[in-house]
């Protein structure tokens, strides 16, 4: 057993099982206390309640409260291993919210027969919550469970493999275009990939203003284009009507690459077909498409960004959801919209240009971070992304309609 094996194992063991527990936030010592929190007292929030449902989120939990819900189909990049399997990951996101946005999480692993099986889970059960996040559920599945569940729960649904990293790749790659002197509008992209990652990514990007005609996709069969037939209402939407059939055919001239697909995928020499300037993202974790180190033998003039964090520039999703996720229940959101998710890729690439903390610079191990090359996006540990990330959220949901309540008192004081 290798050594980080074994320090993995232990964590997760020892000195109780799991990472999350429940703690109590109100005093249990005395006959009086119990009376409160349970018979008869309870009764007098259950009343409150059933006039007014919304009064759950003043005599409950549910306004800090977020699901974590799975059935395993896609964990990390060890595949369908089933709903069992994926509680390590789902208790990790749960320890995540609660380390970065203050946020109680529970995390729940569904069984199901069929993919309504579980949609119908997830939304008997929503109301429990203040909002929903799915995580680790397959392409094409995850896109229909994630449309139904929006249409059918009162609390937000995040589907955080695909509009989280969609998120921060935005972010990071909207600042690394603004480095090289590049338009978003502009520029050619080759997305090597094509599952729930790889279209949120390219739809958040259309979003921010990338134009569908020059994104090229490619899945194991090669570049999607019209004349294939075997691709689903998905994929189609970015269906080229093109003649390229390879990697290297799309490479020639592009701007972007951005990969969230498999390991060493990408070879150092098709780089050099790439235009003047290029961005590299090589997402896949945590083996990318192409090694930093090989790619910077290959260019000397181009920008690069991993999942990893031994590496500048790391595409990660703490960034981004915990805070998703506090400025939408501050606000009492019902849902995450486009202008949410464009509001925090926008609070996350500003917040890089702005001079870096020294607590920031200690917990990053570096002396010095300044935004450019080696630098696009915040560092994960930033405390400043909580309120900038956050406002940001909760103000879009204000202003676009989807906000059960105005801004809190101390968002208006930031």
């Amino acid at each position: 057993m290798s050594d980080f094996k074994e320090q993995a194992l232990k964590y997760h063991a020892e000195p109780v099982p799991g990472k999350i527990s429940i703690e109590l936030t109100k005093p249990a010592e005395t006959v009086t206390d119990l009376a409160l929190a349970y018979s008869p007292g309870v009764a007098e929030p259950v009343r409150e309640i059933a006039e007014d449902p919304d009064n759950a989120y003043k005599y409950t939990a549910k306004g800090n409260l977020v699901a974590v819900i799975s059935n395993g189909t896609a964990i990390l990049g060890l595949g369908n291993l089933g709903p069992l399997a994926s509680k390590p990951v789902m208790e990790g996101k749960a320890l995540l919210f609660k380390r970065f946005a203050g946020l109680d999480s529970i995390d729940i692993e569904v069984r199901h027969r069929t993919t309504e099986d579980f949609i119908n889970t997830v939304a008997n059960i929503a109301d429990t919550f203040g909002g929903i996040n799915l995580e680790d559920i397959r392409a094409p599945e995850c896109f229909e469970i994630e449309k139904e569940l929006i249409k059918r729960c009162r609390v937000p649904v995040f589907h955080d493999d695909q509009h989280g990293t969609a998120i921060v790749t935005a972010a990071g790659l909207l600042n690394a275009l603004e480095i090289k002197n590049k338009k978003l509008h502009d520029v050619t992209i080759v997305c090597m990939g094509a599952g729930a990652a790889a279209i949120a990514c390219m739809e958040l990007l259309i979003t921010c203003g990338a134009q569908r005609e020059r994104i090229y996709m490619l899945d194991r069969k090669g570049v999607i284009h019209t004349r294939r037939d075997d691709l689903n209402e998905y994929k189609m939407l970015f269906a080229n009507n093109t003649d390229k059939r390879t990697l290297e055919d799309v490479l020639e001239g592009a701007d972007v690459f951005v990969g969230v697909s498999g390991p060493d995928v990408l070879p150092p020499e098709s780089l050099a077909l790439m235009a003047k300037d290029p961005v590299v993202f090589a997402c896949s974790n945590p083996d990318p498409e192409i090694k930093p180190e090989l790619a910077h033998e290959a260019r000397n003039d181009l920008i690069m960004a991993t999942g990893r964090s031994d590496y500048p520039n790391q595409v990660n999703n703490v960034l981004c959801f915990p805070f998703i996720f506090r400025g939408a229940l501050d606000v009492r959101a019902t849902s995450i919209n486009d202008e949410m998710k464009v509001a925090a890729v926008h609070a996350i690439r500003e917040l890089a240009k702005e001079p870096v903390p020294e607590e920031v610079l200690k917990a990053s191990q570096t002396d010095s971070l300044e935004f450019g090359t080696d630098y696009i996006i915040p560092k994960p540990m930033d405390p400043r992304l909580l309120k900038r990330v956050a406002k940001a959220v909760a103000v879009a949901a204000v202003e676009s309609g989807v906000a059960g309540i105005d801004l809190p008192n101390n968002y208006m004081e930031q």
